[in-house]
């Protein structure tokens, strides 16, 4: 018999699984200064603030580490299994008293992907609380396709303000409420969205997309993902190499072509 509470119960049940331990709150608060001593390093470089959103593991080396972990590469193996890549690992930071939110929507609708075998984990860097605008999730909402629609908006943290075509019942969301060096899962056809981060501090999380070697993308992609566990019998994708420092001129041009195929994709009419 399934035990109702493992994680792949919970996760096939809820379309999530919360909270789960990545790291100790020390080891999050030094991945935290290695983000922070690169920020303030590199701040008049143009790319920054693009490789924090797209591909931060191809030019930080830290990055590609935490994706790595056992303690998260093992929960995600119990659901898809233990051959996994990595297709993004982008940042989302609300910065102190800002307006920046994510709104409503399901992430699959938008990568290029044939199937629905993906996985997200949320780590946490910093603690992710109501008040700072922790994710939230609309249990069981994952067995659902719905449309979307692109606004655009200035202060929404997506890549096309996009947002679902049906209205949510917000109280019915369940808060992703993280320790720093907590993680969660979820399905990348779950409901999910944020509020702004009314705090004194910085809200950081990495969102790490997993994905089986055996997914395929979409008829003309030509996107790239990093192997991180197990091994590679499909090659659907291309693959992308470790970071050999910090923001490395040779990553740097790595980086340019893999989310400028990446872009490709996502910026696609649906």
């Amino acid at each position: 018999m399934t035990d109702p509470n493992s994680i792949p119960a919970r996760f096939e049940r809820d379309g999530f699984v919360l909270p789960l331990t990545g790291m100790s709150t020390a080891q999050a608060a030094a991945y935290r200064a290695e983000l922070e001593t690169a920020e303030q390093r590199f701040a008049a470089q143009p790319d920054l603030r693009k490789c924090l959103r797209r591909y931060p593991n191809l030019v930080l080396p830290f990055v590609d580490e935490i994706s790595r972990l056992p303690a998260i590469t093992d929960a995600v193996a119990q659901i898809l299994g233990p051959d996994l890549l990595v297709l993004d690992t982008p940042f989302f930071i609300k910065e102190p008293h800002t307006k920046h939110y994510v709104s409503w929507h399901q992430d699959l609708h938008y990568w290029g992907l044939v199937g629905e075998e993906e996985v997200t984990a949320w780590v946490a860097l910093t603690p992710a609380t109501i008040d700072n605008g922790c994710m939230r999730f609309v249990a069981g909402s994952h067995h659902q396709i719905v449309d979307h629609i692109d606004t655009h908006a200035e202060e929404n943290l997506l890549t096309r303000g996009q947002e679902l075509a049906v209205k949510v019942d917000d109280s019915q969301g369940t808060d992703d409420i993280l320790a720093a060096g907590e993680f969660s899962l979820h399905h990348g056809r779950v409901f999910h969205a944020s509020h702004a981060n009314g705090t004194d501090d910085r809200r950081i999380g990495l969102a790490i997309r997993y994905i089986p070697t055996s997914m395929r993308q979409i008829e003309g992609g030509n996107m790239a993902a990093m192997l991180v566990r197990g091994e590679d019998r499909h090659h659907h994708f291309r693959e992308c190499r470790p970071p050999s420092g910090v923001f490395e001129p040779g990553d740097l041009e790595h980086w340019r072509d893999m989310q400028g195929a990446r872009d490709k994709v996502m910026y696609r009419p649906t």
